[in-house]
């Protein structure tokens, strides 16, 4: 793979469960072509893991950062990883 392609993990909190934030990410990285997941944390948080382009996930990454209209990011996180070709299709997992 071009090494333009990157594996990224997000993770947000704040006011981002019971507000529709996974399916606005899923939403978001469908629309992108991205693949990967996201899912709700015990700890209240949403963590996003997505293999793409870089500027495609760095688009994600903007999404992510507001989030839908109803909730409130209070603060994120990113970690870059090696891209591994490890998804096929973007989820949400429970």
């Amino acid at each position: 793979m071009p090494n333009n392609f990157v594996k990224a993990e997000i993770t947000v909190s704040g006011l981002v469960q019971g507000v529709g934030f996974r399916y606005f990410v899923y939403s978001k990285a469908q629309n992108l072509g991205l693949n990967g997941y996201t899912k709700n944390l015990f700890t209240g948080e949403v963590v996003t893991v997505v293999e793409g382009e870089r500027y495609l996930v760095e688009e994600l990454i903007d999404y992510i950062k507001i989030g839908p209209s109803h909730s409130y990011v209070k603060s994120h996180s990113v970690n870059w990883f090696e891209y591994k070709s490890e998804f096929t299709l973007f989820e949400i997992k429970h």
